[in-house]
């Protein structure tokens, strides 16, 4: 079920009124309407794989039960093993076995040998790599004792599946989310009105900004080898903004939602764009999964402590894995590699923590240095999203070839015919600049021009929204 789509909006309103209305006075009654609206929410997509999501549910929570009633440490550490294995082995299986099967015949025949492997014809289950992680999470944080175990499956399960989270994150800590799940929750209408607003600001980026985007850039993506460097620059540029506005507006709409329902989730963006250093950006985007992995292996690999070497090995992992969670393809693994390169010589000269406040924190405008630092860290970041959204290695290296080549024949001739540039660049500028005034805010909805602001945005969605194609959201195969 899109968030973009009708079903979503009779689904949503209908969920609200019988969670505040119908089963406000008992706390169980409204967790057991959660997890069956959160259940009824993923199987609109294939409720096949909805008991997929079941058992691991009950595998993560039985393996929690163990793990807190055993004393002996062999116990404990076996259950947390089973766990650990046969979550990954769905996920391997489901997400990679055909890309190490490919890889596999691929070397092999560098050799001259011949293999035709067996593939799996299935798709990939929608979120596994999002509902995997927070039971990953919670069975990690059981095993080295920060948390107890959840006994009542029905607030664990509301804690793996929630639905505005479910297919997409932001990933949640069990610390985080449990407890608010388990407590009373009575409705606020300043956190209901400011969900709205969130969720309204979600759609904008969505509708009118990433789709908008992305019929440009796929269309540029797929004639890249025709195309001149004014081209091949915009297209990039446009997929930076598709990707962009796509997972935050999701992530926007996620969280909006759970505050209809009383519940704050982690923030997953923090205005990335506005970043002066790809350590800023990176704290920046996708939080939840990069302090997910800064958490969960890179400091018990030992982090930036130790030595030199130890630091490299430790940042391209980081991010190599990072790439890897995000597709089965070489692309993604080079598009972590590509950023680890890129953050690297912030930890070794130990300035990789020096933008910690957001950009001109309390003032109107940035200083030149700032422009340069934002302008100079969203030009390597549009370089990796290259290979992020090319179909294969060759495809990103002759795109940068010839985006380099500074081949500018025929100018903006071929984007005039096609649509491609004014309109649209001028729709990314007036979205950067409600980003800008809201940037120490989660979004533009505030202060006294709040309705001007809401009536603008709402033109623009019925006026300047992408209908005719509803799109999934990127992250969705991820």
């Amino acid at each position: 079920m899109l968030f973009n789509s009708l079903n979503f909006a009779l689904f949503l309103p209908l969920v609200f009124v019988l969670y505040w209305f119908i089963a406000n006075k008992n706390l169980k009654t409204q967790n057991l309407l959660l997890l069956v609206s959160s259940y009824l929410f993923y199987a609109f997509w294939d409720w096949r794989f909805l008991f997929l999501l079941i058992f691991s549910t009950l595998l993560d929570y039985y393996t929690g039960l163990k793990m807190s009633q055993t004393e002996n440490q062999n116990t404990k550490k076996t259950w947390f093993w089973i766990s650990i294995f046969v979550n990954l082995g769905f996920l391997g299986v489901f997400k990679y076995y055909n890309f190490f099967a490919a890889s596999f015949a691929t070397a092999i025949s560098n050799f001259g040998l011949q293999v035709n492997p067996w593939t799996l014809k299935v798709i990939l289950p929608v979120g596994i790599s999002f509902y995997t992680f927070h039971g990953l999470s919670y069975v990690i944080d059981i095993y080295k004792d920060r948390i107890k175990a959840e006994k009542n499956f029905i607030d664990y399960s509301v804690f793996v599946s929630f639905f505005p989270l479910l297919v997409a994150g932001p990933i949640e800590r069990a610390t985080h989310l449990l407890p608010q799940i388990k407590k009373k929750r009575a409705f606020n209408s300043d956190q209901a009105i400011d969900g709205i607003y969130q969720i309204i600001w979600g759609l904008f980026k969505k509708i009118v900004i990433a789709d908008s985007c992305a019929q440009y850039a796929n269309e540029i993506f797929a004639n890249y080898e025709s195309m001149n460097s004014i081209s091949l620059f915009l297209g990039a540029f446009y997929f930076s903004f598709q990707i962009y506005g796509d997972f935050s507006g999701y992530s926007d709409i996620a969280l909006g939602t759970a505050k209809l329902f009383g519940i704050d989730l982690l923030r997953n963006f923090n205005f990335p764009y506005f970043s002066r250093d790809i350590a800023e950006f990176w704290r920046r985007w996708h939080i939840s999964l990069s302090s997910w992995f800064r958490d969960y292996l890179y400091i018990p690999l030992g982090g930036s402590q130790g030595g030199k070497w130890t630091k490299i090995r430790n940042t391209f992992l980081i991010f190599i894995v990072s790439g890897f969670w995000h597709g089965a393809n070489w692309t993604f693994i080079i598009w972590g590699a590509l950023n680890a390169i890129y953050f690297l010589p912030l930890l070794l000269t130990n300035t990789n923590r020096n933008n910690l406040e957001i950009v001109a924190k309390g003032k109107q405008f940035p200083s030149l240095k700032e422009v340069f630092s934002m302008t100079s860290t969203f030009f390597l970041v549009l370089i990796s999203w290259i290979f992020f959204r090319a179909d294969s290695i060759t495809i990103a290296l002759k795109y940068l070839k010839n985006l380099f080549q500074c081949n500018f024949k025929n100018g903006l001739e071929y984007l005039g015919i096609e649509r491609y540039s004014a309109e649209l660049v001028l729709l990314i500028i007036f979205f950067l600049c409600l980003e800008w005034i809201s940037r120490e805010r989660e979004h533009p909805f505030f202060g006294k021009w709040i309705y001007v602001k809401l009536t603008v945005i709402l033109l623009s969605i019925i006026t300047l929204g992408v209908y005719s194609n509803i799109t999934d959201f990127i992250y969705f195969q991820f």
